[in-house]
């Protein structure tokens, strides 16, 4: 039903399209992956982590990227980006900054990786709009854990607000696309 919806872009509206697209990337994956678990486990007896912790309810871009959204690639990336940047940049910078540099240089990885799936799976040039994303939503993640160290706990979002990531996401795309169409990246 989802993807029937594809052939009525036309007289969808834009907003709902988006929304639409993010639900099906999010159950491709979860189904996708859950596919491969059920198969390793059959095959091998294993039972695989789960790769998602309902990312819909995260309160923050710390909260998705960190503790709800591909669990997996998140364990793989702290200790063979976040952590090896961390650790060269603390004696260089100092703690405060090269926490911020970690995050982007983790992004950064990210995206390259990206880059790279997507250039294998469909054999297309990178438009290099993946790597803005995630440049885009390291900075904002960056400013995110700054901002919270600033008010140490002082200030918080209403809790109804809090429990919706949509906007972070969206608002962050949106920037993308703007910065992307009138600069020309």
């Amino acid at each position: 039903m989802l993807i029937a919806t594809y052939d009525y872009t036309d007289s969808i509206h834009p907003k709902i399209m988006w929304l639409l697209y993010c639900f099906h990337i999010y159950f491709f994956l979860e189904i996708f992956l859950a596919m491969v678990a059920y198969m390793v486990r059959i095959l091998s007896g294993l039972e695989l982590e789960p790769q998602f912790n309902d990312p819909y309810l995260s309160t923050s871009l710390q909260d998705f990227w960190g503790r709800r959204w591909n669990l997996m690639v998140t364990s793989i990336l702290r200790p063979i980006a976040y952590e090896p940047i961390f650790n060269t940049c603390k004696n260089l910078i100092g703690v405060k900054l090269a926490q911020g540099m970690a995050i982007l240089g983790t992004f950064v990885v990210s995206a390259l990786m990206h880059e790279l799936i997507f250039y294998h799976l469909g054999r297309v040039r990178p438009t290099w709009e993946i790597t803005w994303f995630f440049l885009l939503h390291g900075v904002c993640l960056t400013v995110e854990i700054a901002l919270k160290k600033a008010v140490n706990g002082r200030w918080q979002f209403p809790r109804p607000d809090a429990n919706y990531i949509d906007h972070w996401i969206c608002d962050s795309y949106r920037l993308l696309a703007v910065f992307s169409t009138f600069c020309g990246v």
